[in-house]
């Protein structure tokens, strides 16, 4: 970034600092930016779930192309913390294989599952995704980079965690630093006093290694404590780098997750510019749940229950979903594996039996289509006028959906840029889907697809 474009973004970024005080349970850090928000938000409308629904994903962390991150990430953590790092590493595979890979993609492609899944640009320092892994062949790297390609980017988002998950590279030579201490690693002391600048040059080498192989990116997974003690810089270096590298509308990013009273609704950082040509946010995501399914190295058994119990009312997802916030899942691929007894994999369809037998509310979303969602959400302009109900929008969504109150029996014509768009009258909020509307008791609610800029919707009869 130049350094016109960089006075522009601190600028910007500066904006709406009243609107600070985004508390994400970061010790000391100091809280991100809300930015700016529209002045304007009519009373009488509200902005709902997409079709009245509640988002549920699957955030899978430590996955790559074919290196099982447990085998070769124990060790290099033992160097740093020998006393907590014991696990006979030696036994665990080293490989996850593609087969897996496939079925696993297969398995959520049949039952609708969507989330994020990483990619370690540089995993434990072995090999590079761009170029090559030593220990496999340059026609089996391809083949998995294919795999995930066709398999996994339709539901799937794809991000960089950090570049190696463990050793940080120096970004001048392509080479780990090599002071083997807490401080240069990746999960640990390197990120902490870092600038927004030093952050999205760190970024910014992950991207770029994803995008010389052509995955899809708009978001960004933090490995361990990075970032945490420099929550604003880290959360501006995520909107920074993204947009450079990728041309991301909406960067997004997986930082937090939190089990206990915390809300776990998106929150959205450091907007700016709102009515011009070049609307600007980072949506951080958080997660609802530890990893319960089979632990980060593949050898710690979890529990379905902690997620949703058998009778279907208790677990951690049912009390995110009670309160209609989105109901993000978080495991580590090694226990998904779990060395090929696929514990976590086994643990994680039963969840998901259990969800839809126990809720007929939910839609399975990627992480950057829930940030596009609560982006439009947040920042859409909404004035009532009499009958007329206008938005204004920087960013556009699928499925936007609105309760208007109104009296008598009104009926809703959507008007998209001068013209008319059909709406369908619905039995029941569930049967929304775009270009949709249903009464209720106080009003109607409407289903759209949101565009960016002008639209309106006028009550008629």
């Amino acid at each position: 970034m130049n350094d016109i474009k960089r006075r522009q973004f601190l600028r910007d970024a500066s904006l709406g600092l009243a609107g600070a005080g985004l508390g994400l349970g970061a010790g000391k850090a100091a809280a991100q930016v809300a930015g700016d928000r529209p002045k304007d938000r009519a009373e009488n409308v509200e902005v709902l779930n997409p079709g009245t629904r509640v988002p549920v994903s699957l955030i899978i962390d430590d996955s790559t192309c074919l290196v099982n991150m447990a085998h070769f990430g124990i060790p290099q953590f033992a160097a740093v913390f020998p006393d907590r790092y014991t696990q006979p590493w030696k036994s665990l595979p080293r490989e996850i294989p593609d087969s897996f890979v496939r079925k696993f993609g297969e398995w959520c492609g049949d039952n609708g599952v969507k989330g994020k899944y990483s990619i370690v640009p540089c995993p434990a320092c072995v090999g590079w995704v761009d170029r090559e892994l030593p220990g496999w062949s340059g026609s089996e790297l391809k083949a998995s980079i294919d795999l995930v390609k066709k398999l996994m980017t339709p539901n799937w988002d794809i991000h960089p965690e950090m570049v190696t998950h463990t050793w940080v590279i120096d970004t001048k030579t392509g080479r780990p630093y090599p002071e083997r201490s807490e401080r240069f690693m990746e999960n640990w002391g390197w990120s902490v006093g870092k600038s927004v600048d030093e952050l999205t040059d760190y970024l910014s080498y992950a991207l770029k290694i994803l995008k010389n192989v052509e995955f899809p990116c708009e978001g960004i997974t933090t490995p361990g404590g990075f970032g945490s003690q420099v929550l604003p810089e880290f959360s501006q270096a995520t909107l920074e780098s993204c947009r450079d590298v990728y041309t991301a509308e909406i960067p997004h990013y997986f930082r937090h997750l939190f089990t206990d009273e915390r809300s776990v609704a998106p929150r959205v950082e450091y907007a700016s510019g709102l009515n011009g040509s070049d609307p600007r946010c980072v949506v951080s995501i958080i997660g609802c749940t530890g990893d319960w399914f089979g632990g980060w190295d593949g050898l710690t058994r979890g529990s379905v229950d902690r997620l949703i119990t058998e009778d279907l009312r208790g677990g951690r997802l049912p009390e995110v979903i009670g309160r209609g916030e989105p109901a993000i899942m978080v495991c580590h691929w090694p226990g998904i594996y779990y060395n090929g007894e696929e514990v976590g994999f086994s643990i994680f369809k039963e969840a998901v039996r259990r969800l839809h037998a126990g809720h007929d509310n939910l839609i399975w979303m990627k992480l950057s289509e829930i940030a596009r969602y609560w982006a439009a959400r947040e920042l859409t302009g909404i004035v009532q006028t009499g009958n007329s109900v206008r938005f204004t929008a920087p960013f556009a969504s699928p499925m936007f959906t609105v309760g208007i109150k109104t009296r008598g029996n009104a009926v809703p014509r959507l008007t998209v840029r001068g013209g008319s768009v059909p709406l369908g009258e619905v039995r029941d909020s569930l049967r929304l889907t775009r270009g949709s509307w249903v009464r209720n008791s106080d009003g109607i609610t409407v289903c759209f697809d949101l565009p960016k800029g002008k639209s309106e919707i006028e009550l008629q009869g």
